[in-house]
């Protein structure tokens, strides 16, 4: 799994505008080609292979992925799953974070502060996985004191970093 550089403020001070465009351009559509991409940014090809070979060797370009209509791959369903832990060592924290990630169905998984420790983002075909899964990857795990699960009803993709704040 793709990590974010070591050091986020220094890479995000160095990108220029011609970076930033690229970034967008390949946000908005990974596939397209570097003959597009160029065209699209202003560059010549040569310069807009190199800079977004630079992209990714800095880390800035973890990966580029595709984005799947869950529907449409047996998965209408989505899901916040909110978990609570009862140990919060280290070596639990690790270790269930592993293991929800590995979760068939998920989709993202985050440790944060409050009083839940995990969000975890599913997509599953019926209410009865839903359910299955909580019971067989979630609260089966010895750490697990409580568990809240929040329906999605809709879905939209934000605006993205690369914008002013």
């Amino acid at each position: 799994m793709p990590h974010p550089p070591k050091n986020p403020q220094v890479v995000s001070t160095a990108l220029d505008a011609t970076d930033r465009a690229l970034l967008a351009a390949l946000m908005d559509d990974g596939r397209m080609t570097n003959a597009a991409l160029a065209a699209r940014v202003g560059l010549a090809e040569s310069t807009c292979a190199y800079r977004v070979r630079a992209l990714r060797e800095s880390g800035v370009i973890t990966d580029i992925t595709a984005r799947v209509d869950l529907a449409a791959v047996g998965r209408p369903i989505q899901a916040v799953i909110q978990v609570q832990l009862a140990s919060h060592s280290r070596t639990h924290i690790d270790a269930l974070f592993d293991r929800l990630a590995a979760i068939p169905g998920a989709l993202s998984v985050v440790h944060v502060s409050g009083d839940n420790d995990f969000h975890v983002h599913v997509a599953v075909a019926s209410p009865e996985r839903l359910r299955d899964l909580i019971l067989e990857h979630i609260t089966s795990h010895p750490a697990v004191t409580k568990t809240e699960t929040q329906l999605i009803f809709e879905a939209r993709r934000g605006r993205g970093v690369l914008g002013p704040l």
